[in-house]
């Protein structure tokens, strides 16, 4: 989509970019993550796209160290069918040579032998400190090697400069800087898939689950799995407990069992310790727990299988991202550019030095050594902060809670969303600590007109997080044409709150509420909006409470079809995706996918793009990739139909590829939240609701709430690092009503990138990236992703 005039001059864009004359060479190194592949597709792909050579260098540091075949060219074929796959194909080994300097100088032999100056290195913070040595050495190296005779003037002098791009494949989260390391988010779903699997048995038998997850010097898994599956306790480094612990873990777990839940479920980070620094191991907890409360309890080890299986959507995505931002980071690189690390803050690609990041992650090590655990959580950064405070919000009941006489109801409306139940789970306890009473209405709008409302206590919503759909019930029905019943009833329940959880519909009747405000007071309370749609196709969000669980319904129906299509040869998937007439699952989703072609509304396509598509398929066919992926968003054109598409495609594609089209249909609607969509939700939910507080506070005048200022009916969003309220007065104009989508679509800046690497020319606006950031300025305040 054409960028607004004003911007048209500093657009910059990347076909200026060559790369023509320039090697890069892609290793993994250190421990294994899901999505390591996916980075390394990425790298190769567009590296091979901008005209440079690029080298596999298989087995990490020991295959540079020995050279041979451990480095061998890349081809644009070499890197399919890796998306879909765990680990690192190149594979990746713990390398003792490379760490003494005569390693370094074979490694420098051998890559100076195949000109290739350019390094990215995917691992975690020992592989990257390991790359920035080398970069300082690389001179001094070269030296050597010229001493030595192994190399000749021109050959040190072509490679004088070594540029290092650094990408964190890391299942722990350990890195400072970034939001989420490679292969973070498929590793919680690893857990998150055991949780649900060992709650259904523990409840059958009224038992204490006691689970270790990974996470020597890092208790982010641990911590956000707790958030995600409803622990009753969690053990993690940061956070050491009290003396005394034991008696106050155990009245909780007696509290629980008495408040009529059937099981316990307790989360240990390998690493876990006490104020004393004595190891908590989960044997010690489960002869605790036995001896104190006799509760039948058993001990689960997840050990390696959380870096095994397949990668997430999310990882796939941030994975081809950093990839290919990586590729541009190396061909802007300059002598005195220092190494960086490609990463994520909020939902933007940000470049830092390497060494800040490697720094502070070790300070963060050298505070939890001196005790200082506080110092530690906030080195780690606002997100890792952030889901701790949110924890500690969620976790603990108390028995003294402030009593504010606010009422606050609760409600969903428009189509269900996994992770809605999180959210609504959040905000009733959330509320409940702060204070209020908290209804919950049923149905939506339709249920509150008919008065199906009532009070929502703590234990109501107890194991809501990991249920799909909305419990609460929701429906379609705006409130518009029911203003006056439902005034009637938020002065019967006394009503001086409104939290609203749900997709465009939502939106919609946020603003009728605000509109309405003029003629009935009723309605001059603060209204809080949670976007919870699998279309992400709300105005004033990068993200959608549900969205991510539909999009890793989506990636894996894709895998199998892609498996089956590669087992018959010559064959091309055509799969319709929802999303009303938002493109955001179709895009996303066939990033994550691999995908050919996506037809989408808001790119505008024409037979010309069919058949040019149906070519470039045909080209593919003669290569050792034979099987097409195309998938079509199912508003995107009201002529050009899943069937029409099919149609042309088998016509055209006669005597050299058959087709199979695959509708998707509402099995993008369904199923369990993912990791993503319940720390989302339970994240953003608790937010809203100390927003609400807030609000309330100020807005309660001689004995009533009562406020008609805009920004107190807000949307609470994700907006690129940050999550703002908004008044949904002022997202109005920025939104397309009649197809229901936001007039402008972050998203559509990743279309690019999917053609880069189905192998199309296209145009690339890189002005977004580039600029070498500081890590304390990165770390906005509330800049807050999963």
């Amino acid at each position: 989509m054409a960028a607004a005039p004003k911007r048209q001059d500093t657009r910059k864009f990347f076909e200026n970019l060559s790369g023509a004359g320039k090697s890069i060479g892609v290793l993994t190194s250190g421990g294994d993550a899901q999505g390591m592949n996916a980075a390394v597709r990425a790298v190769v792909r567009m590296g091979i796209y901008v005209e440079a050579k690029v080298y596999f260098i298989y087995e990490g540091y020991q295959g540079m160290v020995d050279g041979g075949d451990n480095i061998k060219e890349a081809t644009w074929e070499s890197v399919s069918s890796m998306l879909q796959v765990g680990g690192t194909v190149i594979g990746s080994a713990r390398c003792k040579e490379f760490r003494v300097r005569e390693g370094r100088l074979r490694a420098a032999h051998n890559l100076v032998q195949r000109g290739i100056n350019n390094l990215c290195v995917i691992g975690g913070d020992g592989s990257l400190t390991g790359a920035n040595l080398f970069r300082e050495e690389w001179s001094g190296l070269l030296g050597e090697l010229l001493g030595q005779g192994l190399i000749d003037e021109e050959a040190a002098r072509s490679n004088s400069e070594l540029h290092i791009v650094g990408m964190v494949g890391s299942i722990d989260n350990d890195f400072c800087g970034t939001d989420m390391t490679i292969g973070t988010d498929s590793a919680l779903h690893r857990i998150i898939e055991v949780v649900d699997a060992i709650m259904t048995t523990a409840q059958s038998h009224q038992r204490t689950f006691v689970l270790e997850v990974m996470g020597r010097h890092c208790g982010y898994l641990a911590m956000v799995s707790a958030l995600a599956c409803g622990a009753d306790w969690v053990f993690i480094p940061e956070m050491p407990p009290e003396d005394g612990w034991e008696d106050v873990m155990c009245q909780k777990l007696s509290e629980n069992r008495a408040d009529k839940k059937r099981l316990n479920i307790i989360i240990v980070a390998e690493g876990a310790i006490d104020s004393h620094n004595k190891a908590i191991t989960p044997d010690n907890i489960k002869e605790l727990v036995v001896r104190c409360l006799g509760f039948d309890t058993r001990v689960t080890i997840l050990g390696h299988v959380q870096r095994g299986g397949t990668p997430s959507a999310f990882d796939r995505i941030l994975a081809s991202r950093m990839g290919v931002e990586a590729v541009l980071a190396l061909l802007e690189a300059s002598a005195t550019t220092p190494a960086c690390v490609v990463s994520l803050v909020g939902n933007q690609a940000v470049r830092l030095p390497l060494m800040e990041c490697v720094q502070m992650t070790q300070e963060v090590q050298k505070a939890m050594d001196e005790k200082k655990f506080e110092e530690a959580v906030r080195l780690r950064g606002s997100s890792f902060e952030n889901n701790l405070t949110t924890y500690r919000l969620l976790s603990y009941h108390k028995a003294e809670l402030p009593n504010s006489s606010f009422n606050v109801a609760v409600l969903n409306v428009g189509a269900p969303a996994a992770g809605m139940n999180a959210a609504v789970r959040a905000a009733v306890r959330v509320g409940i600590s702060e204070g209020h009473k908290m209804f919950a209405v049923s149905d939506g709008f339709e249920g509150f007109y008919k008065g199906q409302i009532k009070e929502i206590k703590w234990g109501d919503v107890g194991g809501w997080t990991g249920q799909g759909g909305s419990l609460l019930g929701t429906k379609r029905t705006l409130p518009g044409k029911h203003l006056e019943e439902i005034a009637e009833q938020i002065r019967i329940h006394n009503i001086n709150a409104l939290m609203v959880i749900g997709g465009f519909e939502a939106f919609e009747s946020l603003l009728q509420l605000y509109e309405a405000r003029a003629d009935y007071q009723d309605f001059c309370i603060p209204m809080c909006m949670l976007p919870a749609t699998i279309s992400n196709n709300v105005c004033g969000t990068d993200l959608s409470i549900g969205a991510d669980t539909a999009l890793n319904a989506i990636v894996e129906t894709c895998d199998r079809i892609k498996q089956s299509a590669s087992g018959t040869k010559r064959r091309v998937f055509i799969i319709e995706t929802m999303g009303g007439y938002c493109g955001y699952l179709a895009t996303v989703g066939g990033l994550a996918a691999g995908a050919d072609t996506v037809y989408i509304y808001e790119e505008p396509f024409n037979i010309r793009d069919l058949q040019a598509n149906v070519e470039h398929l045909t080209q593919k066919m003669k290569t050792s990739i034979q099987r097409g992926l195309v998938l079509r968003n199912e508003n995107s054109n009201e002529n050009f139909t899943t069937d029409f598409i099919y149609q042309l495609y088998t016509e055209e594609g006669r005597g050299v590829f058959d087709c199979r089209k695959n509708i998707l249909g509402h099995m993008q609607q369904g199923g369990a939240p993912s990791p993503f969509d319940r720390n989302f939700g339970t994240k953003v939910a608790a937010k809203a609701i100390q927003w609400v507080t807030k609000t309330l506070k100020e807005s309660y005048k001689g004995g009533r709430v009562f406020t008609n200022s805009e920004d107190t009916a807000c949307l609470l969003g994700m907006r690129r690092r940050a999550l703002v309220f908004q008044p949904v007065s002022k997202l109005r104009d920025e939104t397309d009503f009649v197809h229901r989508i936001p007039k402008e679509q972050w998203w559509l800046k990743l279309r690019p990138l999917m053609k880069i690497l189905a192998k199309y020319k296209t145009s690339y606006d890189v002005s977004d990236s580039g600029q070498l950031e500081h890590v304390s300025r990165v770390r906005a305040r509330e800049g807050d992703t999963i």
